[in-house]
């Protein structure tokens, strides 16, 4: 790489190999533009001192990301063929000592540019292979006035558009503040959730304030933010991916700016116990995250687009990921017997995990030693036994018992435990990102699968250690949400990564049916899936009573191959994923009623078998609406017509006849 302050940027994703450009190298390859004294007679390195702009263009057209220099101030915006996305939006990081780089003073010294097209295998994914394809610019920059050097980093996709800040000087800085906007045009409307709160769709400058004295406050909302537009030409989805050593972002409404939403570098964590960071220090050269809008031209597209967050992320640190297994999980009671029963109900059922959740080692709020079960359970007897029949133990731990991650993963480690679930994560300022990621790293080193809870947000670590197989951060399923909530999420939180999104089949307490329940585990990525909450073994031991469980049995968590075959954020998801030669499809709608025509062209040549697991006659409550298997013959010629009562769904098995 032509810049030497490049090669120690940390875990740099890029795997091109750009060149130093000559100005008419850089003008005929990329879209530039400057005013008449920017540039001298010389090579690319000159110093431009007036107006000029770059634009990065994905591979297909299809997106593209500008930066502009306007009298020393920098700004960007994103289009997709030819729509706007991001108006023009302000760039700029601010410095402990009230050094602003990018809004006034700067100058161009250097520029690049390449054109990447790889492909990738994940260790488990959406897909079996992964395409990595992006034109990338960046621009080279000084402050005047301190002569700092940085860079801003530009990508387009076919699937979005990133960039991200990279400070270039070696030595150590304190940042204080971003200052990226995002302008929507008027009429977008954008998902705002914080926490577990439900999604409110809302204009961008009306999120409600929110936050106590101990917490972030404003009118924030967590990201993955998804916007829709007043055309219905797009929606779009903002992330970040590549968070290490860095504050999570938030985004935050703009008084007197309705259509602006501004960066926001969390000082708390999530529920505010932990202390409060106003700055962060970094080592430099230092790259903060990509800020990532991923885009779609339907909302179907958008979910099939979402390993953008992936390619931004490190690759693989891991030699040996053989261990890695992606499955299912049943949570068992708080006993010996229960756990035993729990193993055998796994290996009945197909499942690969068993859980002992909070409480296996006490009440989780008053002991923080999780190294000693309760009297009512003989850990080491129930690891044994899952073990010769084949099934992982999970074990939750409060992250305020894993102080020491080296000793207690270790000691886990030895007890053949599988997998950690660690809860009450409190994800926001910069040293609780580098607590999770040196959880994540600690758990790969003694080969633990690794599940974190509550507040926490992805940003595309699960591809650099793949034993993060799962987090929440989100409102979840065990909390009996609306329809609503269920087929927003397809296309927001789980745009970002990975949903731990407990499914709870045949629960009293569910406000959809049953079929909605089970398309889940088609329409959400989640490789982790935990299923049957709040369930034991028993209740299914009538097999006959319970016509879904073949569904549960055989639908898998990783994937070969996936569709969005239609969807409307908040109404309704239809996703086809395939594994080895059978494809799985979920729909899902909100609580009305729908038939969604579903063309079967992703299937292969000849005939295939669907099993279909259908909403029955509608009850009085949702979850009282049975549900009906049947079996037909279907090609890639057939049109499925899926219909789904209030709140309900379908799911099919499509198997080689």
């Amino acid at each position: 790489m032509a810049d030497s302050a490049s090669h120690a940027l940390p875990e740099q994703p890029s795997t091109g190999a750009p060149g130093r450009l000559s100005r008419r190298g850089l003008l005929r390859g990329a879209a530039v533009t400057v005013g008449a004294a920017a540039l001298g007679a010389g090579a690319a390195g000159t110093a431009a001192a007036a107006d000029a702009s770059v634009t990065a263009t994905a591979p297909d057209g299809s997106n593209t990301l500008t930066m502009s220099l306007t009298s020393g101030a920098l700004s960007w915006s994103a289009r997709r063929r030819g729509v706007t996305v991001v108006d023009t939006s302000a760039l700029g990081l601010k410095l402990s000592d009230g050094t602003v780089l990018g809004a006034a003073g700067t100058v161009i010294t250097n520029y690049q540019h390449w054109t990447i097209d790889n492909t990738w295998t994940p260790v488990y994914g959406r897909n079996a292979t992964v395409r990595d394809r992006y034109q990338e610019m960046r621009w080279n920059l000084q402050d005047t006035a301190t002569l700092i050097n940085f860079s801003v980093q530009l990508r387009a996709y076919p699937t979005g558009v990133a960039f991200r800040y990279v400070l270039l000087d070696k030595g150590t800085a304190t940042i204080a503040d971003e200052l990226t906007t995002f302008l929507f045009p008027d009429g977008t409307l954008v998902y705002s959730a914080r926490d577990e709160d439900p999604y409110n769709p809302v204009a961008p400058g009306s999120i409600p304030a929110t936050g106590t004295s101990t917490t972030d406050t404003g009118p924030l909302t967590d990201l993955p933010l998804t916007a829709t537009y007043a055309d219905g030409s797009l929606i779009a989805c903002v992330c970040e991916s590549s968070r290490l050593n860095f504050p999570r972002l938030m985004l935050s409404s703009v008084p007197g700016q309705p259509n602006t939403l501004a960066a926001y570098l969390m000082e708390h964590t999530a529920r505010g116990s932990d202390r409060v960071q106003t700055t962060s220090t970094v080592t430099t050269p230092f790259a903060t995250p990509w800020r990532a809008v991923v885009t779609g031209a339907t909302h179907a597209e958008l979910v099939d687009n979402a390993e953008l967050v992936l390619n931004l992320a490190p690759a693989s640190a891991l030699a040996d990921t053989s261990w890695i297994k992606p499955g299912k999980a049943f949570r068992v009671q708080l006993t010996t017997a229960a756990g035993m029963a729990g193993v055998d109900f796994a290996v009945a059922r197909g499942m690969q995990y068993i859980e002992y959740d909070g409480g296996w080692y006490g009440d989780p709020d008053h002991s923080t030693d999780a190294t000693k079960p309760i009297p009512d359970i003989d850990l080491p007897s129930v690891i044994s036994y899952a073990t010769s029949k084949g099934i992982g133990v999970i074990l939750y731990v409060d992250r305020r018992a894993a102080g020491n991650p080296d000793s207690l993963f270790g000691l886990y480690k030895g007890w053949g435990v599988a997998g950690i679930k660690l809860g009450f994560i409190n994800d926001g300022t910069q040293a609780m990102t580098n607590q999770i990621t040196n959880w994540v790293r600690t758990a790969a080193k003694y080969q633990l699968l690794i599940d974190l809870h509550d507040d926490v947000r992805p940003f595309g670590y699960e591809r650099t250690y793949p034993n993060w197989i799962s987090l929440e951060g989100v409102r979840g399923n065990e909390r009996f949400p609306t329809a609503s909530h269920n087929v927003t999420l397809p296309f927001a939180r789980n745009i970002g990564g990975p949903l731990d999104y407990t499914i709870c089949y045949g629960q009293s307490r569910d406000r959809t049916t049953n079929a909605h329940q089970m398309a889940m585990a088609a329409v959400y990525y989640q490789p982790l899936n935990f299923l049957y909450w709040y369930d034991s073994p028993s209740r299914f031991a009538n097999t006959a009573n319970w016509p879904g469980l073949p569904w549960f049995d055989a639908i898998p968590t990783t994937w070969d191959e996936s569709h969005a075959l239609a969807g409307s954020i908040g109404q309704y998801a239809a996703v086809a994923r395939r594994h080895g030669d059978t494809w799985f499809l979920g729909a899902m709608t909100d609580e009305t009623s729908r038939t969604l025509s579903l063309p079967l062209t992703f299937l292969g040549g000849g005939s295939y078998t669907a099993t279909v697991y259908a909403d029955g006659t509608p009850g009085t409550s949702p979850y009282q609406t049975p549900v009906v298997a049947s079996t037909r013959t279907v090609t890639s010629a057939t049109t499925l017509n899926v219909a789904m009562a209030p709140a309900g769904g379908q799911a099919i098995i499509l198997k080689p006849s």
